[in-house]
């Protein structure tokens, strides 16, 4: 017997469907302009345009220096793959809710997507003053502790080749020096932990460590954030060992899927 053909629901929000209709044709065709958003819904431009501008906000797409756009940070992680994502999540947050026990700092997972890191899972410490939840936020990956650490697992090549992809259509000023970049990303390598003084938040430090899959590659980055004031140098030793604990039970977690 055939699938009957789906039927829209009964109380359908026109500007949802829109959004939606674009989102999937920017994630399946690729880029898009207003006007051509507009001439496939039927629309006029300024309400393409508007629809547009929401799904930026909310990273479902992001805009070129050509005034294009093209699929955001969300859309690219869904390509990627889901469902990667949500076995990190399962194996992850058991490990960062230990760290937070230990330590008493909020705990984070974060992935990369092209030149900007999300974060995937948060585990807040009940501390006060503290650093809240981070789940869903974006931020370009040489900002944040487990970007570094994912950006330094590229080869010279393959970081080039990012970085060349990029448009910055959120902030353009916030194009790295590729030459320093690089020079940071071998020092990160070589000491297999990254530590971020104020760079991505004001007031904040956020120290993580590599998690690594299949072939040894970065999935992702583990960290610690901590208001400032806390931060104590001379507790880093044990910190990091903290972490790198918290990324090889992440890792033995993955490896029974991954095998």
């Amino acid at each position: 017997m055939e699938k009957p053909l789906k039927t829209p629901p009964v109380y359908a929000i026109t500007s949802v469907d829109h959004a939606l209709r674009i989102a999937s044709m920017l994630q399946l065709e690729g880029s898009l302009t207003v006007a051509d958003a507009a001439e496939r819904l039927g629309v006029a431009r300024s309400t393409a345009h508007r629809l547009l501008q929401m799904l930026v906000y909310r990273d479902f797409a992001a805009q070129g220096e050509d005034r294009s756009y093209r699929a955001g940070p969300v859309l690219q992680l869904a390509a990627h793959s889901g469902s990667e994502i949500s076995r990190l999540r399962t194996a992850a947050l058991p490990h960062l809710q230990r760290l937070v026990d230990a330590i008493g700092e909020s705990a984070n997972l974060t992935v990369r997507a092209g030149t900007t890191a999300r974060f995937v899972a948060s585990v807040e410490c009940s501390q006060a003053l503290r650093v809240g939840n981070r789940e869903g936020m974006v931020f370009p990956a040489h900002r944040t502790t487990a970007g570094l650490l994912l950006l330094a697992d590229l080869s010279a090549d393959e970081l080039t080749e990012v970085y060349a992809a990029a448009t910055y259509a959120y902030e353009p000023q916030t194009r790295p020096d590729l030459r320093r970049l690089r020079v940071e990303l071998t020092r990160i390598r070589k000491a297999g932990f990254a530590v971020n003084n104020g760079r991505s938040e004001r007031g904040v430090v956020a120290i993580g460590v590599p998690v690594r899959g299949a072939g040894r590659r970065v999935v992702a980055g583990v960290s610690l954030s901590m208001p400032s004031v806390r931060y104590d140098r001379n507790h880093l030793p044990g910190v990091v060992a903290a972490l790198q604990k918290a990324a090889a039970g992440i890792e033995q977690d993955l490896t029974p899927l991954d095998g």
